[in-house]
């Protein structure tokens, strides 16, 4: 979407005006990026999950093949690190894991010098589904992002990378893949 075309005014910009209005003196402006963020957030969250129920793949599943592939070959990884990278707990991932491997997407590994570091792998079957989904996925959500070109892409990823950094360090969380 060029400049010309950029909405004039929002239901944002009339949520940051009434606070003005009702609470003058107080700062104002970060409803116009947090809460446009929430909004865009929850608008492509529910847009995934009607993809990822399209393409019959839920997110957990997704989430746990996609990072075992990212990882390249042997597209294994330490539950552990899964979990790391998931930003999820170990539980989940262990659930995560125990769904896939009933449905032969995934196998489990015992190693580590105790034998007690649970390696996950994908099988064949898991890395055919992600390999098929994956692709849908990214290329409809490349369809999500037309009203940017490619200049606005990536200026909004670099300043969304600055927004992300500075909360990641002040929160304590870890944002790594």
């Amino acid at each position: 979407m060029s400049d010309s075309t950029a909405p004039h005014q929002d239901g944002v910009d009339r949520i940051q005006q009434a606070w003005q209005r009702e609470r003058p003196g107080i700062p104002v402006s970060s409803i116009g990026v947090i809460t446009r963020i929430w909004r865009v957030a929850k608008l492509l969250d529910d847009e995934r999950r009607r993809t990822n129920a399209r393409l019959g793949l839920d997110a957990a599943t997704r989430d746990l093949l996609s990072t075992l592939r990212r990882a390249g070959p042997p597209y294994r990884l330490p539950a552990g690190e899964i979990a790391r990278q998931s930003l999820v707990s170990a539980g989940a991932i262990s659930q995560r894991v125990a769904r896939a491997e009933q449905r032969g997407l995934v196998r489990r590994h015992k190693g580590g010098a105790d034998g007690r570091q649970v390696q996950v792998e994908l099988t064949d079957a898991g890395h055919q589904l992600i390999e098929d989904r994956v692709e849908d996925l990214l290329r409809h959500e490349e369809t999500l992002l037309r009203a940017l070109d490619d200049r606005q892409r990536d200026q909004l990823a670099d300043l969304l990378r600055i927004l992300l950094s500075d909360l990641t360090e002040r929160f304590g969380a870890d944002d790594r893949p």
